[in-house]
């Protein structure tokens, strides 16, 4: 990778000084010894108090008292004391400071070398500590860097992924502002495909469709040609608030960032308002006028991701000495704003490769969650799409549902007052409550869609039988008159035709009132009293069939589900129905989830579970069903009583719908409290408004 980088060089002006050979005036004896050692400064201890503390210095005495008196100063880590004595400090505190003992008629040459020694080992513990000040850093930086990469591959929400990037990356390099762009497709406008008329894939002679492996590796080549762009994503600024808008740019030379997308180069710039003209891009100054702001050292990495592909640029503002500081005046600006240095280049463009391949996770995380929430709801769409009436019904109730345990995380009182939900256990409640029914799979259609007490060929099979039987009262009334007309002559016969008349027609009326009491007991309601024992009655009269053979006007079985005291499903029935929540619960079961979202099974199995223990098809009691269930099933039972009419029942209002939970609620079945949040939040108000996909 090359690297652009603009400077100015800079020239630098330190003067190392001559290190000081320092001694006490009382002791003239080594301050003569010393005059022989021209390659020093000789200055009086007293007069190098005067000077900076940060001067090396070696000190010569065998003074225990004097040294006593200055233990403070001699202690400093630029200082180094020679004991010219024939016997060692009884002070142990001046004794461990001596770096060396020579006797006081040492000869001058071998107190010079105790000096450059001494020297030297001054020299070398500064060293020592500026390598472990720099080890200490790197180690910093790599811990630093190791925490970063940790929560980039924590994160998969994209956008919280882009400002987590960012902020990291400006707070290791005291940056105060920076932006992030991503390199995206470019729309392109095709006539000839859409979405009604997709692209079919190859056949092949099998009949099978699908790509063989080298044209996916060459669809993987023309994605890579397929014009790009930049999509400006975030910006941010420690020193000025400014307002942000995403836009996109061409992937071109003419600015820093379309520049390192298109060539992979970094840049790195000392002064933004001093760039070489050898470079193509240029400064848009526009923003700096405008916010009166001054944008002086850059840095611009490519976030290149595990296959060498730029996924997108980092660009870094003005590195800063203290990162706390606001640059809100040009003077700050000067005093504060330094170039980037090769190590944070290098550092940034390491955190850049990490990032890139963070976005590219991101971005495929996001996809397997579009895809799944995709195949979500179609599942749901097929399924509800068996039963039209209820269309609809388990979108309802996951809206109704991620409300209630939104509004249960704004409560500060009651027994959830302390309740919060993680965003991985929202978009828990949310699936499981899309999925609850899921399991009517499982459920004979003619069950699942059963409207009323009859199925329509039993019905329509009792329609026939009265038919029948009206039909062949019609033809031995014929008979009757036939015989009689034939016995008695025309005259008697005319006589008597109204009386034949009359009781033909009762007995029609008879057997049409008998077909309106079947047609009334078939409708899904509760049916008055007495009304049974009639169906007795007429199921106790009885017709002659073709071959003569006596039958009953209603079977024991049609008695039986039109003696159904309450809905349209008789007991058998009612347990398929309450079967699909077993159903779902196998079901989902069988997909392998991710450890944040394992629960759903659990959550959507008990939501025709009651707290008193009377549910189905578990006999749950409360301390088995989870809050969230209890949440589910509110919303549940909420969408059952107020949605559109259905066969077997009308639609109540909201009054009323709020009035039939509130008697579950006192009855032990639901819970009070988070009743009571459904209430007061109203939540219902959010029955139809599409939940936020967690």
């Amino acid at each position: 990778m090359s690297t652009s980088f603009v400077s100015k060089p800079t020239v630098s002006s330190t003067v190392r000084l001559l290190p000081l050979l320092v001694s006490f005036d009382e002791e003239i004896d080594i301050r003569r010894n010393l005059l022989e050692i021209p390659r020093y400064r000789h200055l009086s201890f007293e007069n190098s108090l005067q000077l900076p503390s940060e001067l090396e210095r070696i000190v010569i005495s065998g003074h225990e008292q004097l040294l006593s008196k200055y233990y403070e100063e001699i202690r400093r880590p630029t200082c180094r004391l020679i004991g010219m004595t024939d016997h060692r400090f009884h002070d142990p505190r001046i004794d461990a400071l001596v770096y060396a003992y020579l006797p006081a008629n040492t000869p001058h040459t071998l107190l010079e070398r105790t000096i450059d020694n001494a020297l030297d080992h001054i020299h070398l513990i500064h060293v020592r500590e500026q390598i472990n000040e720099r080890l200490r850093g790197v180690t910093r930086e790599i811990e630093e860097l190791n925490k970063i990469g940790a929560a980039l591959s924590a994160e998969h929400h994209l956008d919280s992924l882009l400002e987590l990037i960012l902020t990291k990356s400006r707070h290791i390099t005291n940056a105060d502002a920076g932006s992030l762009y991503l390199v995206e497709a470019a729309e392109e406008k095709n006539e000839t495909q859409s979405a009604e008329h997709p692209p079919a894939l190859p056949t092949k002679a099998n009949g099978a469709s699908g790509l063989p492996a080298a044209a996916l590796a060459r669809e993987e080549v023309e994605d890579a040609r397929k014009p790009k762009r930049l999509r400006f994503k975030l910006a941010q600024n420690d020193s000025i608030d400014i307002p942000f808008r995403e836009s996109t740019m061409e992937i071109n030379h003419h600015s820093i960032a379309g520049y390192v997308a298109s060539t992979g180069e970094i840049v790195n710039i000392e002064d933004a308002y001093h760039v070489t003209p050898e470079v193509p891009y240029s400064i848009n100054r526009s923003f700096d006028e405008d916010s009166g702001y001054r944008t002086k050292s850059i840095l611009a990495v490519p976030l290149r991701d595990q296959k060498d592909r730029i996924a997108g640029v980092l660009q870094l503002i003005n590195a800063k000495r203290d990162g706390r500081v606001r640059l809100d005046s040009l003077s700050a600006v000067d005093e504060q704003v330094v170039s980037f240095n090769n190590r944070q280049q290098d550092i940034v463009a390491s955190l850049g490769s990490q990032a890139a391949v963070a976005v590219e996770n991101s971005r495929l995380y996001e996809s397997i969650q579009r895809l799944f929430e995709g195949f979500v709801r179609a599942s749901v769409i097929a399924i509800e799409a068996r039963d039209p009436t209820t269309s609809g019904h388990s979108f309802r109730v996951a809206n109704l549902t991620v409300a209630l345990a939104e509004a249960v995380q704004r409560v500060e009182t009651g027994p959830y007052a302390d309740l919060r939900f993680t965003r991985e256990e929202m978009r828990e409640i949310r699936y499981a409550s899309l999925l609850h029914d899921f399991g009517k799979v499982g459920v004979r259609e003619e069950v699942l869609v059963k409207a009323k007490k009859l199925y329509p060929a039993q019905l329509e099979l009792v329609k026939q039988r009265f038919e029948f039987v009206k039909r062949s009262m019609q033809v031995e009334k014929l008979q009757q008159r036939l015989d009689y007309v034939l016995e008695k002559g025309r005259e008697e016969y005319l006589a008597k035709l109204g009386k034949f008349d009359e009781e033909l027609r009762e007995q029609l009326e008879e057997v049409d009132r008998f077909f309106s009491l079947v047609l009334k007991s078939d409708e899904p309601t509760v049916l008055p009293e007495g009304s049974f024992e009639r169906l007795l009655d007429i199921a106790a009269r009885h017709y002659h069939d073709f071959d003569g053979g006596e039958k009953p006007l209603i079977t024991p079985d049609e008695v039986r589900l039109l003696s159904i005291r309450k809905g349209s499903l008789d007991d058998q029935e009612r347990q398929q129905i309450e079967s699909h929540v077993v159903h779902t619960f196998n079901f989902l079961q069988q997909i392998p989830w991710t450890s944040e979202i394992r629960n759903i099974p659990e959550i959507a199995r008990g939501h025709h579970e009651k707290l008193n223990g009377l549910g189905y098809p578990y006999k749950l009691s409360a301390p088995e069903i989870p809050v969230q269930t209890r949440m589910m099933t509110i919303s549940d039972i909420f969408d059952a009583l107020s949605a559109a009419d259905r066969p077997y029942k009308r639609a109540v209002d909201l009054e009323r719908a709020l009035q039939i939970l509130s008697f579950a609620v006192k009855d032990g079945e639901l819970d009070g409290s988070l009743f009571q949040i459904f209430v007061d939040a109203k939540v219902f108000e959010r029955w139809k408004i599409e939940a936020y996909p967690y």
